[in-house]
């Protein structure tokens, strides 16, 4: 089977392919395509490969191209996880939104639409190209926003289009692990939108064990989300929320935090990028090596902002092999390939289309719910309704995306307004058009989705 890696000179491509080098099922993934604009990226991150692939008796087969269409054509699998305006431009998505005092980040919030506003055009244009020169292929979506960029990509493709997002399985993972159980035996009930979702259930044999670890302080202090939200509100809320819930529940901190930093995430990525390319030409036989020192690195510091740290700062994640959160990453993407190419059968949390999972939102809205893949593709499962304090959050940012990609399709300013105005987390028409005018100033390819009409 052929899969194409779009965006194949970023970092988490090897975590991809460790997983691809560790998949002995049948069919498997025996070509691998990588494409990237940059041919130095892209030479670059084949070398890393390469040297990962060391001691395994058969890779699959590794190519590389700066060729869209030639890395598409005939693919089984299309995995995206693409940067359109490169890190320069999440240094501008933060920087716009922290000078007008909102929030800057690079999927919630402001940020986040600026983001969508110039990835959709591409995830459109994309599907179109998925379409015409490889007509049966699943599109495994990692391209942020990916709730956004999924839903877009379904408008041409349908429910050929996956998004996954590693943060709320990891979650499941994590707590199962915490109460002593296999994960692979637990339901997840998790519901949500991508980057915007409660874990509200967990199932062994049919009983529901998150309240007994709710009522565990000194047990529930040892979960992550913990350090990020404080045990007491994890108790109020009777559920454990995505840690990007963290700028909605403690956006005033948030943005005071990453205002008074040193670095936002962005600069810190950027440094750390171009730190790692310059000397990944001269590090011969240990470009592995460098790669996992730079991506430990890099893990260190991420939601710095929520847990009490500055982007950069030394500490002491896992080794990135056995991260669990970089782990279910690749390993639901292998899994999804697994299920729909041998009929292997797996429930997993995916963005996949509501299809009236979550009433109150359009059946045609990209969800995060968990879901069931075989030969035919992604099933959401039924799920209770949210509470009312969930839904009117999941209906107004559902809202707030579906204004966002008719401005990034039609290239329509009145749209984008919209978008950034009804945002819960800008909450002001003056603010939202600064907004709309800085991003479109200082962001080259946001300007473009506008002047092209």
């Amino acid at each position: 089977m052929k899969l194409a890696v779009l965006g194949g000179g970023g970092f988490r491509t090897p975590f991809v392919w460790q997983a691809l080098l560790r998949d002995t099922g049948t069919p498997r993934v025996d070509h691998v395509v990588l494409h990237d604009v940059s041919p130095q990226r892209l030479a670059g991150m084949r070398t890393v490969l390469e040297q990962l692939a060391d001691g395994f008796a058969d890779p699959p087969r590794l190519e590389t191209t700066t060729d869209l269409d030639v890395a598409v054509a005939d693919s089984d699998f299309v995995f995206v996880a693409v940067r359109i305006g490169g890190l320069e431009g999440r240094c501008q998505d933060e920087a716009v939104a922290l000078e007008a005092g909102v929030l800057g980040q690079e999927t919630t919030g402001p940020g986040g639409l600026a983001y969508a506003l110039r990835t959709v055009p591409f995830a459109v244009d994309l599907a179109e190209r998925v379409r015409r020169g490889a007509p049966s292929a699943v599109v495994l979506n990692f391209t942020n926003p990916a709730g956004i960029t999924t839903e877009a990509m379904q408008g041409v493709l349908g429910d050929r289009v996956v998004g996954i997002c590693d943060t709320p399985s990891g979650l499941g993972r994590r707590v199962a692990l915490l109460l002593g159980h296999d994960p692979a035996r637990v339901q997840l009930d998790y519901v949500g939108l991508n980057h915007l979702g409660w874990l509200r259930r967990v199932l062994v044999r049919g009983v529901d064990v998150l309240p007994q670890l709710l009522a565990d302080e000194p047990r529930l202090a040892l979960l992550e989300e913990s350090h990020v939200f404080g045990t007491s509100w994890l108790q109020v809320l009777g559920a454990l929320p995505n840690e990007y819930l963290y700028y909605y529940y403690s956006n005033r901190e948030a943005v005071q935090r990453i205002r008074a930093a040193a670095l936002t995430r962005g600069q810190f990525l950027l440094r750390t990028q171009e730190e790692f390319f310059a000397q990944l030409p001269t590090a011969g036989a240990g470009a592995a090596d460098l790669w996992r020192r730079t991506v430990t690195d890099r893990s260190a510091s991420y939601m710095a902002e929520a847990k009490g740290g500055e982007q950069g700062a030394p500490a002491n994640p896992e080794p990135p092999e056995t991260d669990p959160a970089q782990q279910g990453y690749a390993g639901v993407a292998v899994a999804v390939m697994a299920a729909v190419a041998r009929d292997e059968r797996s429930t997993m949390i995916l963005n996949v289309r509501n299809g009236g999972t979550i009433a109150g939102l359009p059946d045609d809205a990209v969800v995060e719910v968990p879901a069931t893949v075989d030969a035919n593709g992604a099933h959401p499962l039924a799920t209770p309704a949210p509470g009312l304090h969930q839904l009117g959050l999941l209906q107004q940012v559902k809202a707030v995306e579906r204004h966002t990609i008719a401005a990034a399709v039609h290239g329509d300013e009145t749209e984008a307004l919209r978008a950034f105005a009804l945002h819960p987390l800008v909450d002001s028409v003056a603010v939202a058009r600064d907004l709309l005018a800085g991003y479109r100033a200082r962001i080259p390819e946001v300007a473009a989705v506008f002047d092209r009409r």
